[in-house]
């Protein structure tokens, strides 16, 4: 590899406040606020505004809608009378 070229490959905390969850992973993301993880060095953090803890879709709230009735309205609406 080029010396130089290729951006700093670190640990990051991503850390998600609504849900009071974090990751620690590896990232380029630049980022200047830290935070003391479990294993007491400090590490990077990237704050979300939602992650797969917060999402409705992974949390199992999320509202399905009626898809049958739209077929049926858009048949009604478009077909030939």
């Amino acid at each position: 590899m080029k010396k130089g070229i290729h951006p700093e490959y670190r640990p990051v905390v991503f850390q998600d406040a609504s849900a009071d969850f974090a990751i620690l992973t590896r990232s380029t993301i630049k980022t200047t606020d830290t935070i003391a993880w479990e294993d007491g060095k400090t590490y990077p953090v990237v704050k979300l505004e939602i992650s797969s803890a917060s999402h409705p879709f992974f949390t199992g709230k999320q509202k399905l809608l009626d898809t049958a009735g739209r077929v049926e309205k858009f048949k009604k609406k478009y077909s030939k009378k």
